[in-house]
């Protein structure tokens, strides 16, 4: 991160300590729509995070489908520090929302922790000069510009204020950036509390993504399955799909470290989904975080993502005093 950028965001000394991390120095990086100041990356994660624990393995051998599986991406060492560090310095969010099933509106509570920070590529966050009188005291919506004409974003553009990647997670980004080969304008961060916390089967393939859009979902934290299965083929479908494919998923069990890349038409013919489980395997009863990067294109993506991942409820805060997210906040902000 520049030194503009750096200054932007108004970095705040402080000391922060992490489970088996010695205590050492770091900064906070603050913004209007962070609910808290963000801890930077203590120098011993972030100086580990420069290549790839293992190369990845490219999986292509079923249709449509288009991998690239790390075991792992980060070392045990370096996945443990930063899931602790992560859970305990990021804001965190329970979200509620309501949709209409069968003209009945029903409403659905998020069976998960999530977090979201990024803005799509019609925007960018504006850093003024450092010697501005407006450096680091900038409001939210003023804090945008729009990419190609350079001018303030409108209010009207976004439904809630957009919120750049603090640089715990950018630094994080970077690495995934080399390995993917692509670049990423969202991280959104899911936090498993137990083996009760799921995601049901879903593809990423929304038009705000673009065509065949490139998922990057890296785990820390307990061990957990990963499933895919093929989409029922449609009428006008080209492919031939073993009914193996529909009725059995591929299980990729995901340690700590690990990631996977979903590339080219796997979003558009893949399902994915993190099932329940009774017990988790290799956590320790810790729970488990899920990071993925993503690139959206238009002002729908942010919206969808800030809604889902925001919301309009309470900041919640991991407390290693009760050993469980506690809400620090009834307000949203951001």
């Amino acid at each position: 991160m520049s030194k503009r950028i750096h200054a932007f965001f108004q970095p705040i000394p402080k000391k922060s300590k992490t489970e088996d991390v010695e205590t050492e120095d770091i900064t906070r990086t603050n913004h209007p729509t962070y609910p808290f100041p963000i801890a930077d990356l203590p120098s011993h994660i972030a100086n580990s995070l420069k290549d790839p624990a293992k190369p990845a393995r490219s999986i292509t051998n079923q249709p449509d489908l288009d991998l690239l599986y790390f075991q792992p991406l980060l070392s045990a060492s370096v996945a443990r520090d930063l899931f602790h560090f992560l859970r305990a310095e990021l804001p965190f969010y329970r979200v509620q929302y309501t949709i209409r099933r069968g003209g009945i509106d029903t409403q659905i509570n998020t069976p998960r922790f999530t977090t979201v920070f990024g803005v799509d590529e019609t925007s960018q966050f504006h850093i003024p000069p450092t010697d501005s009188p407006q450096s680091g005291s900038l409001p939210p919506s003023s804090s945008l510009i729009d990419t190609q004409k350079q001018i303030p974003v409108p209010k009207t553009r976004y439904a809630r204020p957009p919120r750049p990647i603090p640089p715990c997670l950018s630094a994080l980004r970077h690495l995934v950036e080399r390995v993917s080969g692509t670049t990423y304008n969202f991280c959104l961060v899911n936090y498993y509390a137990s083996g009760n916390d799921s995601i049901t089967y879903h593809s990423d393939d929304e038009r705000f993504l673009g065509n065949d859009p490139t998922i990057a979902s890296l785990s820390l934290g307990a061990k957990r399955d990963f499933l895919m299965k093929h989409k029922p083929p449609t009428s006008t479908s080209t492919t031939n799909v073993p009914p193996a494919l529909e009725s059995k998923p591929l299980k990729f069990p995901l340690a700590s470290g690990d990631m996977i890349v979903m590339r080219g038409p796997t979003q558009a013919h893949w399902l994915h989904s993190i099932p329940k489980r009774k017990a988790e395997v290799g956590g320790a009863g810790q729970g488990r975080i899920n990071i993925t990067f993503r690139r959206a294109v238009v002002p729908g993506g942010t919206d969808n993502y800030y809604r889902y991942n925001v919301g309009d409820g309470g900041v919640y805060r991991w407390s290693d005093a009760k050993g469980e997210m506690e809400l620090i906040s009834d307000e949203c902000k951001g």
